[in-house]
Formats: structure tokens, sequence, C-alpha cells
């Protein structure tokens, strides 16, 4: 699957978007991937998940024991991913801040874990996550994700295998460009949202 295949399933869910949005990360873009439009349909979920493991198999020549995901952009593609590669997956989640395992899920130690996420920009949830993972003692044998927004720039800390790499320009929110910065800024990922009062 080439990189035009992979953009092809984000334009057609519309999940490729144009304005200012506010990353995960705290920096600022023009443009956001947001995966989960993707991910809503099953076959196509399924089938980036197929060319993911085959780069993967392909590429890095490592037994994989466990899939563990950063919540909840990485949840569905570890689910998945895990699926494929006949083994089971398991997901972190941000309490006070930081990643943390809950709902009785454990790392055995020792184990061969694959971190899958969906969007890597900077790197920083990959990192916490593999993080988390070597302090339950399990070893992390690769990072991957579907779509690497540095192209190939972020540094994890395991080899990052990447469906598709883009070069998306990112900013500091002081120093956005003048016609990102006359756009009102959206966030749309999950890091940091507020507890919602009832409706």
């Amino acid at each position: 699957m080439n990189r035009d295949e992979v953009l092809r399933y984000f334009t057609d869910a519309d999940a490729l978007l144009e304005g200012h949005f506010i990353l995960s990360s705290g920096l600022h873009a023009a443009r956001y991937l947001q995966c989960a439009r993707v991910l809503m349909d099953p076959v196509a979920a399924a089938k980036l998940c197929r060319g993911l493991v085959d780069k993967i198999t392909a590429q890095l020549e490592v037994r994989i024991d466990l899939v563990v995901s950063p919540a909840m952009g990485g949840v569905v593609v570890g689910y998945e991913m895990a699926r494929q590669l006949g083994v089971k997956s398991i997901f972190t989640e941000r309490v006070d801040g930081a990643l943390t395992l809950r709902r009785g899920f454990e790392i055995p130690p020792g184990a061969r874990i694959l971190m899958a996420e969906d969007i890597v920009t900077t790197g920083l949830s990959s990192r916490e996550c593999i993080r988390l993972i070597t302090d339950y003692g399990g070893e992390v044998v690769a990072a991957s994700c579907l779509i690497d927004r540095s192209n190939g720039t972020a540094n994890v800390g395991v080899p990052l295998v990447s469906l598709a790499q883009l070069d998306i320009a990112v900013y500091a929110p002081d120093e956005l460009p003048a016609d990102l910065a006359s756009l009102p800024a959206v966030k749309p990922g999950s890091r940091g949202l507020e507890k919602q009062a009832p409706v």
C-alpha cells in the first residue's frame, strides 16, 4: 500500500481537515488528520492495519507477544493490529495527566511489545506509552503508526514503522504565521479534555 493509497482513505472519509488546529502536543497546524473518521469504517481500518502489519513483518524480524496503545487514538489501531498479528491488545489511559494501565490490564515481564498509535506528530504520546511499558517490565521491540506527521523526524526511542509519512508544518503558539493566526483555533484531539457537565 503506497502513500497515495493511504491518503485516499483519509480524503474519502473527509478526515484530512484544513483550518487552524491545536495538536495534542500543544503545537499548531493548518492541516489535521482526524483518524477516527477513517477507523469508523471497519473495512478501511482492517485494510490500513493489514498494510502496516505487512510493513512491520517485512522490515523487522521480531516476535510480538502483545500490542499496547495509548488511548484514545491508538485503541482501534492497536486492537486491529493485534487481531491480525494473532496476539492480545491492551491500552493505556490518561489519569491526572499521566498514562497508566487500568481495567485489570497487565504487561507480563519480558513480553515483547508492539506500541501502536494512529498518528505520530512529535512522538510525545508514543514515548510516554513506551516508558510505561518498560516500567512494567515489557520490552518494546517497535512502535507503529498509520501516519507519521513528522516525516520521519520523530524519535520515540525504538524503531518506528509508519504506513505513510507526511510533512505537515507545525508551529509553536508564539510563532504562528499571520494567515494561521487569523483563523479561530480548534483543539480536536483527546489529550487534556476537561470533564464536561452532563447536558
